[in-house]
């Protein structure tokens, strides 16, 4: 039997990584198909998510620039979603290297309450795009048309799993809100946000429905678990 060459990974993690590769290609190759030098990106995190914020991030890559080396750290880009938390908070590193400029803007609950989910969504997506300079020559959002407000842009269908720009703000949004979530979980111990970061699980609800929501859940969600607040909680708001 042959001995395995030192340091060579075995047969199915070269074709997984083979894979993992091509995507981040397919996504950079996506953004260099546009014929311009700046493209910006921007998605969002947290939209669906029962409690906390609403993170909405904007990334401008120079392709000038992103040539040979330069380029090598974003090879294993892909849509946030398919990514290990792991995957992402290193992919995070190399988008914060590659990247022109990155912005992020945090939407509390309270406001998400008070404008709306949708509202308050295309708001945060228009501002992460007006806050990236120089202006990009195409920017490109995922799934949403923002309105005439914004910067001139094209919404992609699933656009985190075609544009390398729109990838890399998911990386961004998703690492930052998942980051946020940690800290609240010291703030409020027993409600699992380190591991759920605030959407709907059967262990979230069933604490919201015994101890009530935190001043981070989301109340105009119409979600079942606050059918039945606890007595204390209900003379708390009173």
């Amino acid at each position: 039997m042959k001995e395995r060459a030192r340091g060579r990974p075995p047969a199915g993690a070269r074709v997984i990584l083979g894979a993992v590769l091509r995507t981040g290609k397919k996504l950079l190759a996506f953004d260099r198909r546009l014929g311009v030098r700046f493209v910006a990106g921007a998605d969002e995190a947290g939209r669906g998510s029962l409690a906390g914020p609403l993170v909405t991030a904007g990334v401008l890559l120079d392709y000038a620039n992103l040539r040979e080396h330069a380029v090598r750290p974003l090879a294993l880009l892909n849509d946030s979603k398919q990514v290990t938390p792991e995957g992402r908070e290193e992919l995070f590193r190399a988008v914060a290297r590659c990247a022109t400029r990155i912005s992020v803007h945090v939407i509390p609950p309270a406001v998400i309450d008070r404008d709306g989910l949708h509202r308050s969504n295309l708001r945060g997506l228009r501002e992460a795009l007006r806050a990236l300079t120089p202006p990009a020559e195409a920017c490109l959002v995922d799934g949403f048309r923002l309105g005439l407000e914004a910067p001139e842009h094209v919404a992609i269908v699933d656009g985190d799993t075609k544009s390398a720009a729109i990838a890399a703000a998911s990386i961004v949004a998703k690492v930052v809100r998942d980051r946020l979530m940690h800290r609240m979980d010291a703030l409020y111990p027993g409600y699992g946000f380190a591991s759920h970061v605030g959407y709907i699980t059967p262990g979230h609800s069933a604490v919201v429905r015994e101890r009530g929501p935190t001043g981070i859940h989301r109340r105009s969600f119409d979600a079942r678990c606050y059918e039945h607040e606890p007595a204390e909680y209900e003379l708390a708001r009173s």
